[in-house]
């Protein structure tokens, strides 16, 4: 009889260990993974579209091939739809050399994409572009058939633009490259710039050791500006931020939020973030480069968790192999 009852607590624990050890692999297929989909992919801006998560990379190439762009969208940040070529060259006639670092938003029923083409110095033509389609996916067509902007205001290429829309529905636009970041006030219909109250149409918001890549939100009433220091082929490449009550600053830096991890990955940086409403869950997208890959173009596309603590301060990222878990939006 006890040899009996024996086996079956036997057999009751093998059963449990099963369906344990099924469990546990059930939810680490529930990961997305990092890199969280296949290619070099660079710069991704990532939005919520109603149900759905998208992402916006730039194809990351030699410059020369950067003539197109994918994007990918996803029901639960786990498994996600490539969707190919949403706009090229061919479509944006003045764009001669390269396409990268897209900026997108939604407007009266139109999505929006923002972009950076072709190399652009003093003289040249050039710099951040905007195309529309009728759908998330494109395909995008050049709105106004010339560069929104063009020129360099205060020292700052026209690249790396984020559009932002601020509490009392008005659109801006911060940007730049070579070191300096401009705000500008952008028309509803996206077609050009509105001047501020002083009549001027560039504002410099340039923080400490600001280098590219600004992205900007709003938390509990307070502005969170983020960028991209250091040098983006460099494993140095890192994400710093400041807070301010207005989204004009002064943005005092406070410091880096997210760096490379020298037993994950080097060069992460060029982020956006994601905010989940249901689960207040925030998180950031961004590139990073693979341990070892010493072609400065081998950029990836993850995700992982942003934090923040008591006193609303960006807890450190930690960079991971793993990702992050399903999350379904309602």
């Amino acid at each position: 009889m006890q040899k009996a009852i024996n086996l079956i607590a036997v057999v009751i624990c093998a059963v449990n260990f099963l369906s344990c050890s099924s469990k546990n692999k059930a939810n680490q297929t529930q990961l997305s993974g990092n890199p969280i989909f296949e290619g070099w992919y660079a710069d991704p801006e990532a939005i919520i579209y109603g149900d759905t998560y998208w992402i916006y990379p730039t194809y990351s190439d030699k410059f020369a091939k950067q003539v197109f762009m994918d994007c990918f969208s996803s029901k639960d940040l786990i498994s996600w739809t490539k969707h190919e070529r949403i706009i090229d060259t061919t479509e944006v006639k003045w764009a001669d050399s390269a396409m990268w670092a897209p900026g997108v938003i939604e407007n009266k029923g139109k999505y929006f994409l923002f972009f950076a083409a072709n190399d652009v110095h003093e003289g040249q033509v050039g710099g951040i572009g905007v195309a529309v389609a009728d759908q998330p996916q494109g395909p995008f067509k050049d709105l106004i058939g010339k560069p929104l902007i063009n020129e360099i205001v205060n020292g700052a290429q026209p690249i790396d633009q984020f559009i932002f829309k601020d509490k009392d529905g008005s659109f801006l636009m911060y940007y730049g490259g070579w070191g300096k970041c401009n705000v500008v006030r952008l028309k509803d219909d996206f077609t050009g710039l509105l001047p501020f109250e002083d009549g001027e149409f560039y504002r410099e918001v340039t923080p400490e050791s600001y280098v590219e890549g600004p992205f900007m939100f709003i938390r509990e009433g307070k502005y969170y500006f983020m960028w991209s220091e250091g040098g983006w082929t460099g494993p140095d490449y890192k994400v710093a931020y400041a807070i301010a009550d207005n989204p004009f600053g002064p943005f005092e830096r406070i410091g880096v939020v997210l760096e490379q991890d020298p037993e994950v990955a080097t060069g992460a940086g060029h982020h956006s973030v994601l905010f989940e409403p249901n689960s207040a869950q925030y998180y950031m997208v961004y590139h990073r480069r693979p341990l070892g890959e010493t072609d400065g173009n081998h950029r990836v596309t993850c995700i992982d968790k942003m934090e923040f603590d008591e006193k609303g301060l960006i807890k450190p990222v930690k960079i991971t192999f793993e990702g992050v878990g399903a999350k379904p939006l309602q």
